[in-house]
């Protein structure tokens, strides 16, 4: 029977030379599993699975269009099948399995067979349907069952070494059954070729970036794994005859980067943290490690890598407090003070350091800076000793000095500094914030004695001046800047007079620039709160700046910042103006300020009281009065009565409500100016007034409420004193409500009154002038008519001679008595030829003196309220 089913299996091999087609797939997957179990009695049944293995190298075939999708679920599992060809104790089977999955990947394309045969499917169906079966599982399984095949064994890394780098599912694969942690024990096998290690290594950068990289740093989380990477990396630190050892040695320090970022104590008890920690201090500082020692390095660019990767490696080990003491005794701080010199001073030094080009040196210079950052506030004892703020003043000069430095720009760190030096400027400044952030006395009294408040301030104002646009690395620079100002000043009396006008200058000036930009995405918004506390600890608190402030217009300016900056800055804004305030003449400056719209100090205070209740949720009428007496300052965002429970062991949320908004200071700013003859004030503006006078009243009700509401959830009962010390308390801020709301009431209907006498006064003026434009109508109408009609002017005459003729008469009934003493405008005509007994006999006559039209409105009947300039009442009026 054996040689009948081999001559058959023979014989259908021969007929399947063009590949298997897929409605058949089922039925040779059954005969693949007779033939692996009976390959261990009769060794022909291996040829068999062989020769198939040769033909899997081929497409499979479709005899319809609708096969891929209807033989998926075959393919699988004849996939599948084929993974567990590699239990078969026969080194050639095992080897075409490989080679036949390996092919996959590089099958060449087929001849175009006829249309009536049979059509090879399309190339990416078979990988697709590779990654759904468990075939890269399996072959990773079978690594262990090839020791003793290490020619097989090296093929089959590189064959998981393409299916890692195709897929992630197949990387998916492998991390089920603990992929990572299998690859890197199997690292330092004995291995002929020497390139067993370089396939694991990309194995596991394959798993690093197509896989989940936390799952792979949880499978290397062992010490066994840290020992492992420690000899790998050992053995290519010693054979760098090959560029491939040295593209290895690299990739293992980059898969240790990512061991000390989830474990690095355990690098530090498998004694391979101080092997890294003393290579990083190599070349700059001499070492007693022998395998150190015995390193030459060639200075190319695989070597400049190694070097970036170890000082990055600084950076991740510090954040465990267990490194730090072999960082003290491989002196590093002293290794990055010296990587981190000038090119030209670090040349002088190290002579065997001529090898790294000028291009090295300045990535290495720029990297040495950013880990000082990072590791100096850990070891600042260290740092002092090695006379680190000499050797940072001295580069920042170097920086500042205009020498023909050309940077080049090319690596991470140099981002921004290509032909100058602003990129060792920026790392520089940020070491020293690093270094002066931690408000230590003595480091930060040696750099004020060496002058680096006014070379800081130099370099900020040269900055500023410099013409161009602003990108975020520069914003980043002043803003920095000014953050060390502000850490060497807070305090001290002293240093904040070294700040004197030329820092207040610069602090007014970049207040100036507003908050225009707050939202560019460039960093403004930093550079402007770095100047708001620049002002507060470099300036407030010391007579001498602070009138210089004022000098400068420096509140008007902050209050125009108040006035035109986003709300998440008003705080910081008014912390500072109230503390300002302390200064008896800064309110004169505050009383003076106006925008362009006249809006004053006081107004606009108020104004954004009213917006923080609008945005706290305190409701109040259309007129800002008090809606609800019962809660007059109590917003929507009350605490409950679960959450005032949770938090009865921490501060009062009342208390803590304070310090969270704006209302508390706006209140402590107007107490310092006072509440009373505030001008340029609405009614709007009377009104809030009313209620912040009494809020520091509302606030301590609001405890008391908050006291009772305790003692309630918690079950006690107060005794009857505390009892009525309560109810007292409450009677109180019901009172004071009830006296604010009366008070708003008060101020509405007096400004109701005034605003009804203004309206009547207004409209009294109004009738008087239009009476006058009537009168004055009226006069000219007459003049026109009697200068334009002869019967008017006729008439007139006639009025005219009757009226002097009522004057003769008058004067002559008169003659006889006592004639009072009048005045006549007119002409005394005297009749020469006749005299009366009485005297000399007068004529008088009336001479036009006046305009036309005044003569006609005289002689005409007039207007008794005609020359009246006092307003007219109306006749509806009452008398």
């Amino acid at each position: 029977m054996h040689e009948r089913q081999i001559f058959v299996l023979k014989k259908l091999m021969k007929r399947k030379q063009q590949g298997f087609r897929l409605r058949e797939l089922a039925s040779f997957t059954r005969i693949i599993d007779v033939c692996c179990e009976k390959a261990k009695i009769n060794p022909e049944y291996c040829r068999i699975l062989c020769e198939a293995l040769n033909i899997c190298r081929l497409p499979f075939l479709k005899e319809k269009m609708s096969d891929e999708l209807n033989y998926a679920e075959d393919v699988k599992q004849f996939l599948s099948r084929m993974g567990y060809l590699m239990s078969v104790p026969d080194s050639e089977v095992r080897r075409q399995v490989v080679e036949s999955v390996k092919s996959f990947y590089s099958c060449p394309a087929p001849s175009k067979p006829s249309l009536d045969d049979p059509q090879p499917t399309s190339p990416g169906y078979r990988l697709q349907l590779l990654e759904r079966s468990d075939l890269a599982k399996t072959l990773f399984l079978s690594i262990a069952a090839l020791e003793k095949e290490p020619a097989i064994k090296l093929l089959l890394l590189q064959t998981l070494q393409m299916l890692s780098s195709t897929s992630e599912m197949n990387c998916a694969l492998m991390l089920s059954v603990r992929g990572a942690e299998s690859i890197c024990l199997h690292m330092n096998e004995p291995d002929p070729s020497g390139m067993v290690l370089f396939h694991t290594s990309e194995i596991l950068w394959n798993l690093l970036e197509r896989g989940n990289k936390s799952e792979v740093a949880s499978q290397l989380n062992s010490l066994e794994c840290a020992i492992s990477l420690k000899e790998a990396f050992t053995h290519t630190l010693l054979n760098t005859s090959r560029h491939v050892d040295l593209q290895v040695r690299n990739d293992l320090l980059v898969l240790t980067t990512l061991f000390a970022e989830n474990s690095s104590t355990l690098l530090i008890e498998s004694l391979f943290a101080r092997l890294l920690v003393a290579l990083s201090t190599f070349p700059e500082l001499a070492t007693q490690d022998p395998l150190v020692s015995q390193l030459k390095l060639t200075y190319n660019m695989e070597d400049l890598q190694m070097k970036k990767l170890l000082l990055n490696l600084l950076v991740v080990m510090s954040r465990n407090s267990a490194a730090i003491p072999i960082f003290k005794k491989e002196q590093v701080i002293l290794a990055l003070l010296t990587l981190a010199k000038p090119p030209t001073a670090t040349l002088e030094v190290k002579v065997g350091y001529r090898n790294w080009s000028s291009v090295q040196v300045e990535e290495l210079q720029l990297q040495a800076l950013a880990v000082l950052a990072t590791v100096t506030p850990l070891m600042l004892d260290h740092y002092m000793s090695c006379y680190g703020n000499v050797e940072l003043l001295h580069l920042l000069d170097w920086c500042a000095r205009q020498d023909g430095y050309f940077g080049q720009g090319h690596s991470f760190h140099a981002t921004g500094g290509r032909g100058s030096k602003k990129a060792h400027l920026r790392y520089c400044i940020r070491l020293m914030r690093s270094v002066t952030s931690l408000a230590d006395t003595t480091l930060n009294q040696d750099l004020c004695d060496q002058g680096t408040i006014h070379l800081v301030l130099g370099l900020l104002m040269e900055m500023e001046s410099t013409p161009g646009e602003e990108d975020a690395i520069t914003v980043e620079m002043k803003s920095d800047m000014q953050m060390i100002l502000s850490a060497l000043c807070e305090g001290d009396m002293h240093k904040k007079e070294l700040f004197g006008s030329e820092g207040v200058e610069m602090t007014v000036h970049f207040l100036r620039r507003g908050a225009g930009m707050f939202y560019s995405g460039l960093g403004h918004n930093k550079l402007l709160l770095s100047t708001l506390v620049c002002l507060r600890t470099c300036i407030v608190g010391c007579y001498t700046t602070e009138d210089c402030f004022l000098a400068e217009d420096g509140v008007l300016v902050l209050l125009d910042l108040l006035n035109s900056s986003p709300r998440n800055v008003h705080g910081v804004v008014l912390a500072t103006l109230l503390e300002l305030c302390d200064n008896q003449n800064t309110v004169p400056h505050i009383l003076s300020w106006s925008d362009s719209d006249g809006l004053m100090a006081p107004s606009l205070l108020l104004r954004l009281w009213r917006q923080e209740e609008e945005n706290l949720g305190i409701k109040r009428n259309e007129h800002g009065g008090i809606l609800d007496p019962k809660q007059p300052i109590l917003a929507h965002r009350k605490v409950d009565d679960k959450q005032l429970m949770s938090n009865l062991d921490t501060v009062s949320a009342t208390v803590l409500e304070m310090q969270e908004n704006l209302l508390a200071k706006i209140y402590l700013t107007l107490c310092r100016i006072g509440f009373e003859d505030l001008p340029g004030l609405s009614i709007k503006d009377r009104v809030t007034l009313s209620i912040i006078k009494r809020y520091l009243d509302f606030k301590v009700s609001e405890v008391w409420d908050e006291i009772t509401r305790e003692l309630k959830l918690e079950g006690i009962r107060p005794v009857t004193p505390d009892k009525e010390i309560l109810h007292t308390a409450w009677l109180m801020s019901q009172r004071a409500a009830e006296a604010v709301v009366n008070e708003q009431e008060e101020i509405l209907r007096q400004f109701a009154e005034d605003a009804g006498r203004e309206e009547t006064l207004m409209y009294k003026e109004m009738k008087s002038h239009w009476k006058q434009r009537q009168l004055q109508a009226k006069s000219w109408s007459n003049f026109v008519s009697r200068t334009s009609h002869y019967d008017v002017l006729k008439k007139i005459k006639e009025k005219r001679e009757k009226h002097v003729e009522d004057i003769r008469t008058q004067l002559t009934q008169k003659e006889a008595g006592q004639h009072p003493e009048e005045v006549y405008l007119g002409q005394l005509m005297v009749n020469a030829g006749s005299q009366a007994r009485g005297g000399v006999k007068l004529k008088v006559v009336q001479t036009p003196v006046m305009a036309a039209a005044h003569q006609e409105a005289m002689l005409a009947p007039r207007e008794p309220d005609y020359f009246n300039t006092t307003p007219v009442k109306d006749e509806s009026e009452s008398p």
